[in-house]
């Protein structure tokens, strides 16, 4: 059933493509939704309206009247009619500013506007035999917990071992640098390199641009546990800032207030899990999902993921002088060597049934030996305000 109340932010975008006879062209066509190509931290977390390209099509003067299905399809490259027809029925097509449907005859002089779920191009995506810890698999969509230190794409400086690679050779699946097979546009949200946790993949087009409709809509519900440091007084709070990349730092994220008129609007829930005086456990909720967004709210109200070097969270931020505590914090930064982040739960409405879903996965071994220890020396040593 078309998406007759789809939300008009959707089509809300500074760097909409004209598309021409030849196709795509200009520069959102190398994907609204890229990594960071200069960076190692090449897989940043979804951004919901950054996982979409938008095209605009003005219909030639002398065009004879056509569904707007095919019209659309002979004049974009390397996108199936049924691609398109899957996009019209999700209520990703907007003709004159209404939404379209497929057997909506065209006319000269009409504007169709559109968005699709952005698709890498350009890279050759080599099928490798590595591990997937899947936890659940249908005709339409995997979830895999994805460990941490796995890019989730190929890019600069990782063209090999990505999260992309295996699930090619799982799926079968290969593409060339200049492959129209679009199955490799299979990603509909991403995590960091260094976080580990759940990721849902698409299997066919249906699927995908259906999760990336609920993820636009901020409908998935997505739950990570992190250790973060500090003390966290409050048993539970929401953090609201929009979160833009710093100007001095093109690698780093940062809140930004709202007069500032910059960044995008963001906003995480968390919740205290435990409390190691040191560092507190909590569980954090996406209602938005922005680049590197719980490293940024966190450190932003001064409580950085714990070993997060990225934003501040590698050097010791709460405790004692003492060269014992110092070596303890080494030993727990060596037994988590990355950011304290796990993405834990991920529920969505089934694109096929219909049907709620939700996916639970266990804490990885590195975040629960660290955890651990510091529950050993807390119950040993006490806390500074046990201490006073």
């Amino acid at each position: 059933m078309m998406k007759e109340n789809f939300d008009d932010t959707l089509f809300a975008s500074e760097d909409e493509v004209e598309v021409g006879g030849d196709g795509v062209s200009g520069p959102a066509a190398e994907g609204s939704f890229s990594e960071d190509s200069a960076t190692e931290d090449s897989s940043v977390e979804d951004d919901e309206q950054g996982m979409f390209e938008h095209f605009r099509l003005n219909v030639d003067v002398g065009q004879t009247p056509m569904r707007v299905d095919k019209y659309m399809a002979t004049h974009l490259e390397d996108t199936s009619r049924h691609r398109v027809q899957c996009a019209i029925k999700e209520g990703y097509v907007r003709v004159n500013d209404k939404i379209a449907k497929a057997n909506l005859i065209i006319r000269p002089g009409d504007v169709i506007r559109f968005v699709m779920p952005y698709r890498r191009r350009g890279l050759e995506i080599l099928p490798q035999d590595i591990p997937l810890n899947i936890v659940y698999e249908d005709n339409d969509f995997l979830v895999v917990n994805k460990p941490a230190g796995m890019v989730v794409h190929p890019g600069h400086g990782h063209f090999e071992g990505t999260l992309i690679n295996a699930l090619s050779f799982h799926l079968g699946i290969s593409q060339g640098p200049e492959a129209a097979d679009e199955r490799m546009g299979i990603l509909v949200h991403r995590i960091d390199k260094d976080t580990s946790g759940l990721l849902v993949v698409a299997k066919n087009d249906e699927t995908q641009l259906d999760l990336a409709r609920q993820f636009f809509e901020h409908s998935i519900e997505r739950r990570y546990v992190a250790v973060v440091w500090g003390n966290i007084k409050e048993d539970e709070g929401t953090i609201t800032g929009n979160i833009g990349r710093d100007p001095n730092d093109r690698l780093r994220f940062k809140v930004y207030a709202d007069e500032d008129g910059r960044g995008k609007h963001a906003v995480t829930h968390y919740k205290v899990l435990e409390r190691f005086g040191y560092v507190t456990v909590v569980e954090c909720k996406l209602e938005t999902g922005r680049t590197h967004q719980i490293r940024v709210h966190m450190s932003h109200i001064g409580h950085p993921l714990f070993n997060d070097e990225r934003y501040g969270g590698s050097e010791i931020r709460k405790g004692t002088i003492y060269a014992k505590y110092r070596q303890f914090i080494q030993n727990c930064f060596e037994l988590c060597p990355r950011q304290a982040l796990h993405a834990k739960t991920l529920g969505f409405v089934h694109p096929g049934t219909g049907k709620w879903i939700q996916f639970d996965s266990q804490i990885p071994e590195d975040m629960t030996a660290m955890i651990d220890k510091w529950r050993n020396y807390v119950n040993f040593v006490g806390t500074e305000e046990d201490n006073e």
